[in-house]
């Protein structure tokens, strides 16, 4: 039986006990130890591999793992490291991607729990012979549950606050070893603040949370953290001399997060899936960290199981579907028109050049449209390279690939749709004209709202593909009018235009759109009732019982457009 594709597993003792499949990065603890440094702080978008590389240091680092969960990986041709240092520490080890809550005190109460919970594995520690009661009383603090509050841990804030660096000292002298410390997903408990409005209580509780622990710890051998974002230093890590910050910019440890090249075909020929290679790579690559191309994991492992099961599955957006999309709205929604020439620009496989700021605070995300740019650099949306200017904070970005440039396409009319219906005067002119067969003025306002959008133009994006933007724009558009049947053939499969509509009083309209790479609209336009009558689109119309039934033939060119009625 073939391994299985591990989807959402990011245990490492799970993944590798359960027989599922592993692309070997445990290169990464050499590298590691080799590139010294006490507070290790990595930056990655989210779903490329960060939790479960944390999970692969906890397993070979803590006292009492399991070497054999190694056996046939890289890291075991590395005997003296092995020797050295495989299972030899206390090791303490947290996500805090579950740190949420409406209110602050919600969001407190969770990382009780997630301190809690840790605290709770070293249970040992109130029997210890080498702590003193006091010590013992220190952990009792730790693992207390309130039985007044559901249940819930019931450390008090400063309890909390401190709890790292006292479970750090206790784990210390009961080993006589130094600990090592794993924090994955630190950024979260403050997004989800800055969300709920709670942001500056949070700031003050995890900068001393981390601070504690991370400063003039004298129990810390070394620490990880992982996150999405590099929060700014003043804000979260003030004073902390230790950090080493290693960003998706940064050319070490770049090949640890995401699939390279070669993994990605070792993975396909393991599947026997070699042959779906172009398409992967046209829609899950091109992200560029430090010198390294990559993928992003989850696509593929999401895509290759759903070609396992049906050979002729068509790609999706697996990563783009696992978190809210709100920042791009955010951006187009505060957008100049600058901006928005430049996210056409991304739209249409151009690049852009900004500069980007790898360190910010959660509330300067929002002060200005520029930095929103960063934050899509940061989190996946855009990928980039330093441009070789003296300011090294120029980074020439892009869209990485086809499911990001899908994901924004469809954001961009989202954005359009809300834009135009706030003016529904004008909306209903337009969508007016159409059963009043009012060429011209369809033609006139199309070609305005074809102004006010962000259209697809490149010619490197295939030519359906640039229909299907503008179909997308003039669908929302008419289905503006909520008494309107409007069908698209993209949603019913059937044999039938690329729109078509029935009004409440019995008007057929039948729409068939058309892009004219060489910029002859008239003759596009003629192509598409050509293509009305020899498919006989109307048919359907006509059997719904429509007394009246009008046909057009609508082309565009960039932001062009002609409208011609049968």
């Amino acid at each position: 039986m073939r391994m299985k594709l591990p989807i959402g597993i990011d245990g490492f003792e799970k993944l590798r006990t359960n027989d599922f499949y592993y692309a070997d990065k445990t290169m990464f603890i050499k590298e590691l130890l080799q590139n010294w440094g006490e507070v290790n702080l990595f930056t990655r978008p989210r779903r490329f591999g960060k939790s479960l590389n944390m999970s692969m240091l906890k397993c070979f680092f803590e006292i009492g793992s399991t070497p054999a969960l190694f056996d046939g990986l890289k890291i075991m041709e590395e005997k003296e490291l092995c020797e050295k240092y495989m299972g030899k520490f206390p090791v303490i080890s947290m996500s805090l991607k579950s740190v949420d809550g409406l209110r602050y005190e919600a969001a407190v109460a969770a990382l009780q729990t997630v301190i809690g919970n840790e605290a709770m594995k070293f249970g040992f520690l109130k029997d210890s012979r080498t702590l003193s009661e006091e010590e013992k009383s220190s952990y009792g603090q730790l693992i207390k549950i309130g039985s007044g509050n559901g249940g819930l841990y019931a450390m008090t804030e400063e309890v909390a606050a401190a709890s790292l660096k006292t479970l750090s000292q206790l784990l210390h002298k009961h080993y006589g070893q130094k600990v090592i410390l794993l924090i994955d997903e630190y950024d979260v408990p403050l997004d989800k603040a800055f969300q709920g409005g709670y942001y500056d209580e949070m700031v003050s509780l995890i900068r001393n949370f981390l601070g504690n622990a991370l400063k003039t710890n004298d129990s810390l051998y070394f620490a990880v953290l992982t996150g999405c974002l590099r929060i700014s230093k003043e804000s979260i890590f003030t004073g902390l001399n230790n950090l080493k910050v290693h960003t998706i910019s940064d050319v070490r440890y770049d090949e640890f997060f995401g699939f390279t090249d070669e993994e990605v075909d070792e993975l396909l020929a393991f599947y026997g899936l070699s042959a779906y290679k172009e398409i992967i790579r046209d829609w899950y690559d091109g992200y560029q960290f430090g010198a390294a191309k990559v993928y992003c994991p989850w696509d593929v492992i999401n895509y290759c199981d759903e070609l396992l099961a049906d050979p002729n599955a068509v790609p999706k957006n697996y990563w783009a579907n696992t978190s809210g999309n709100g920042l791009i709205l955010r951006m187009l929604k505060k957008a100049d028109q600058t901006t928005k020439d430049e996210v056409e620009e991304l739209l249409n496989g151009e690049k852009i050049t900004k500069n980007i700021k790898q360190e910010l605070t959660y509330r300067e995300i929002d002060d200005r449209v520029e930095n929103v740019w960063s934050v899509l650099y940061s989190t996946g949306y855009l990928t980039g390279m330093h441009v070789e200017q003296a300011d090294a904070d120029w980074f020439r970005l892009w869209i990485p690939n086809g499911e990001i440039r899908k994901l924004f396409s469809e954001l961009v009319q989202e954005w359009f749709r809300e834009v135009t219906r706030l003016d529904s005067t004008r909306i209903n002119r337009f969508c007016a004209a159409f059963p009043a067969g009012d060429v011209t003025v369809i033609q006139e306002m199309l070609g305005d709202y074809l102004w006010d959008s962000i259209s697809v133009r490149d010619t490197a994006i295939r030519k359906n593909m640039k229909e299907n933007f503008y179909h997308g724009m003039l669908l929302g558009l008419l289905r503006s009018q909520g008494s309107w049947l409007v069908k698209s053939n993209a949603e019913t499969g059937e044999g039938y235009s690329d729109i078509s509509i029935q009004t409440p009083d019995r008007v057929g309209i039948v729409i068939e759109l058309k892009y004219a790479d060489d910029g002859n609209l008239e003759a596009a336009c003629e192509k598409a009732l050509n293509q009305i009558e020899e498919k006989r689109y109307a048919e359907g119309l006509k059997r719904r019982g429509t007394k009246k039934l009008i046909k057009y033939g609508i082309a565009f060119c960039e932001k062009e457009c002609m409208v011609m009625m049968a």
